[in-house]
């Protein structure tokens, strides 16, 4: 007699929709939701809504109208060097040939450095003023001189002394000749050595033409001269100059002809 088999797995009915039932599942829209009501700003169900108010008409206006504030303005002069500063305002010559040694020597908080096109602002051309007549060149007079003696920087040294504040109160120049006597010498003329009425007394003159003699040297200038009157004498000599002839000069009309 065959043994009989018992499977222990149960079957579990399944059941199949009908293909065009499934679609209709598949296709059908979700149900619109519906809005809460809501009663000055607390809805039906108990939470409080997140509410923007809305703004007044009176705010609307002044939100419309605030203007937000303006930088402060500068003084025309302030304005005028700053204006300057964003230009070229490179030195006129490499502020190493000034020697550490007279840098040394000035009064507290005082500099000595290369003219910069922004002294035109800062007290140049008025120290000047206290040697000789100098008139009134306009900025772009200023800036079209600079730009000359600035593409000649190997001719032309002219540097400034300033105080603490930055302005110019002293300023001297030396200017390199060339020669063909002494091999192709070279000669440094020392000009327009100047320092502001209330600056004298602090040895700014004596150290502007310590500073002028040590960049002659140092360009390779065989010797310096200048032109003093003879009250000046005893000055120049303290500063390592000599007597060395007579100073002769020749004046020129330049008054513009009609």
């Amino acid at each position: 007699m065959a043994e009989s088999q018992i499977s222990t797995e149960t079957s579990i009915p399944t059941t199949t929709l009908p293909a065009a039932e499934v679609v209709n599942k598949m296709t059908s829209p979700e149900p619109p939701t519906t809005a809460i009501p809501q009663t000055n700003g607390i809805l039906s169900n108990g939470v409080a809504s997140e509410h923007t108010p809305t703004p007044t008409p009176a705010e609307t206006k002044q939100a419309s109208t605030t203007i937000a504030p303006s930088e402060p303005t500068l003084p025309a002069y302030a304005a005028a060097i700053s204006e300057a500063a964003d230009q070229d305002d490179t030195p006129l010559f490499s502020p190493t040939l000034i020697s550490d040694e007279t840098k040394a020597t000035l009064p507290t908080g005082y500099t000595i450095r290369p003219l910069r096109r922004s002294d035109y602002f800062g007290g140049y051309l008025p120290t000047l003023r206290v040697l000789t007549t100098v008139g009134e060149p306009t900025q772009a007079e200023f800036d079209a001189r600079y730009d000359f003696i600035s593409s000649r920087n190997d001719t032309y040294y002219i540097l400034v002394i300033c105080d603490e504040s930055g302005t110019v109160v002293g300023t001297g120049a030396v200017i390199v000749e060339r020669k063909f006597i002494h091999n192709m010498g070279l000669v440094g003329h020392i000009e327009d050595i100047a320092v502001a009425k209330n600056q004298q007394g602090k040895k700014l003159g004596l150290r502007i033409i310590q500073a002028l003699d040590s960049v002659a040297e140092k360009v390779g200038c065989y010797k310096s001269i200048l032109d003093c009157s003879e009250a000046n004498e005893g000055f120049y000599v303290k500063c390592g100059f000599k007597r060395a002839g007579l100073e002769m000069a020749h004046y020129y009309d330049t008054t513009p002809k009609i």
